[in-house]
């Protein structure tokens, strides 16, 4: 019984080369990370697509394999629309089977509606166009499809209670937000957990963070502030951030209760209005 396998994605088509010139070229996983200087993990991740390597690093991949710039120059054509610190979290969003995101502030951007994220992009860009703002929700809607595939991730969502009481883009924009969200928990689409106020200080209070685990690879860890991100793969590292999640996860509300709480607000943002 023949078994139909998806088209591969340009980024995969490059992965799959660079396992084939390195074979032939003799070198392990362990090897070729020498040479460039990376984990044998993130050369796994480039090979099966679901990361790109640095110009720096694609240059030394070429050197080390004899290739004449090719990698380097095929990167060129793999360029992606996302600022280089989320370029390859967004490419393992597609691929994840178990999304954790913990969010600190705002609603992590895989949930967001086209409104809360048009009002979060107009807080932090001063001057921007219409078609900009156009750009920006078509991205993230794109970003929020991999939750309809048929293929899509287990996700689990934290959320500090300060990301339920923040009015992004005003009561009726937010209120859509948390009923999105309350949506999506109700029908088992989303394991959905908060942490109030009350429970004070918390493992994760310094730092948003994303847990990404996948079929076939070792998983990573995300967390990313003002204009910057770090994408890790160290397993150490990971465990760290599992364990950290595992002990904010042990002190927020059951499924049920967080619901409940997402719900209220969302009302509680509908009444200020009125």
């Amino acid at each position: 019984m023949s078994v139909d396998r998806r088209p591969r994605t340009p980024r995969e088509k490059y992965g799959e080369e660079l396992r084939l010139r390195r074979i032939a070229g003799g070198l392990t996983q362990e090897q070729l990370g020498e040479v460039i200087v990376c984990s044998p993990t993130l050369i796994s991740h480039y090979e099966s697509g679901r990361r790109l390597p640095k110009p720096d690093d694609a240059r030394r991949i070429d050197q080390a394999l004899k290739t004449d710039g090719f990698f380097e120059r095929w990167l060129e054509d793999l360029e992606s629309k996302y600022t280089d610190h989320f370029a390859a979290v967004a490419e393992l969003e597609q691929q994840a089977t178990l999304i954790q995101q913990f969010a600190l502030s705002l609603v992590p951007g895989i949930l967001q509606t086209d409104d809360y994220a048009r009002a979060l992009f107009c807080a932090y860009r001063p001057n921007y166009t219409a078609e900009e703002l156009d750009e920006f929700v078509v991205i993230r809607t794109k970003r929020r499809r991999i939750l309809d595939g048929p293929s899509h991730p287990v996700a689990w969502t934290l959320l500090d209670e300060a990301v339920l009481r923040r009015r992004v883009g005003g009561p009726q924009a937010m209120a859509e937000q948390l009923r999105r969200i309350g949506d999506m928990a109700e029908t088992g689409r989303l394991r959905l957990h908060v942490l109030p106020y009350g429970v004070g200080a918390h493992a994760l209070m310094q730092s948003l963070l994303t847990l990404m685990s996948f079929q076939d690879s070792a998983p990573v860890a995300y967390v990313e502030g003002f204009l910057t991100g770090n994408l890790m793969d160290d397993p150490a590292l990971v465990s760290t951030c599992q364990t950290a999640y595992a002990l904010a996860l042990s002190d927020a509300l059951s499924h049920q209760e967080s619901l409940a709480l997402v719900r209220a607000a969302a009302e509680e943002h509908v009444h200020v209005q009125q």
